[in-house]
């Protein structure tokens, strides 16, 4: 037995090198990475065993197996249970094709029931959860992808398409760049990693969500729009409202150290009535 399994590592290892190579379409890559966790779960190797490297070349190796009649007895082939969850992942992919994204959750979770040690299951259903819009679930399955896989570099890009569309971007470029570390050549997280710094740079900005105050809850204040209310009817505050209201929209002050936009407008009004109620205060 310790000969088929210096053999499967062997495989798992060739598998690998493959599947790192930009000769093979990303169905195809998947469905090497889908090959690798069959064998790493079945013979319960991984290619942190380096006990069992064999200095032979990997057909070598085979054919060496062959003539000694070395090979694996049917009954230890790969489990019925492990080769329908491969199909399911399969029938799921072909729904993904057909956008049919909820058949293809289904799919994939009844792939997950039968082989839960797989990670492109869960990174699979991760892709039609944020095609549905649900996107917590989406971050939730890429978890559980990288926790089988720390290497997935797909897990981690799903999971920043995620993590953006609900606004954490911080954590949505923390994904990425751990994406193009695992696939330094990867265009789409080049370009999403892109659009998560920029989104991020926009909302730690000052000027990005256009005020700099909690505007909320002044305007569910009452004490606020009791007092606001009182000083519209001050002709003084009113004609300065109406100056201020002229440069916002383009008035002969506006970009020459005016007003220039909305948000400066509605700054200047809270700006008066703090200091109206600083005074009454």
């Amino acid at each position: 037995m310790s000969s088929v399994k210096r053999l499967v590592y062997a495989v798992i290892h060739f598998l690998r090198e493959q599947s790192q190579m930009d000769t093979f379409t990303p169905d195809e890559q998947e469905s090497l990475e889908v090959a690798i966790q069959c064998l790493e779960t079945v013979f319960k190797i991984t290619l942190e065993d380096t006990h069992l490297a064999s200095s032979q070349h990997l057909i070598e190796m085979f054919t060496n197996s062959i003539q000694k009649n070395d090979m694996l007895p049917l009954s230890h082939s790969l489990p019925e249970g492990v080769v329908k969850a491969d199909q399911l992942k399969d029938e799921g992919n072909n729904h993904m094709k057909e956008e049919n994204y909820g058949a293809a959750v289904d799919c994939y979770t009844r792939a997950i029931e039968l082989d839960p040690n797989n990670a492109v299951y869960y990174c699979n259903r991760a892709a039609a959860q944020s095609k549905l819009n649900n996107f917590r679930e989406a971050i939730k399955d890429c978890e559980s992808a990288i926790a089988i896989d720390p290497k997935y570099s797909k897990a981690y890009g799903r999971m920043g398409l995620a993590l953006t569309s609900v606004n954490k971007y911080e954590e949505a470029v923390t994904s990425y760049q751990k994406a193009l570390d695992l696939d330094p050549e990867n265009d789409s997280y080049k370009s999403n990693l892109k659009i998560a710094e920029q989104k991020l740079r926009d909302v730690s900005s000052p000027t990005g969500t256009g005020l700099s105050f909690d505007m909320a809850s002044l305007i569910n204040n009452p004490a606020f729009i009791s007092m606001a209310a009182s000083l519209m009817q001050n002709p003084q505050i009113q004609q300065l409202m109406s100056g201020m209201m002229s440069n916002a929209i383009g008035g002969p002050a506006a970009g020459v150290g005016g007003l220039s936009d909305l948000s400066s407008l509605i700054h200047a009004a809270v700006f008066v009535c703090s200091i109206h109620f600083h005074l009454l205060g």
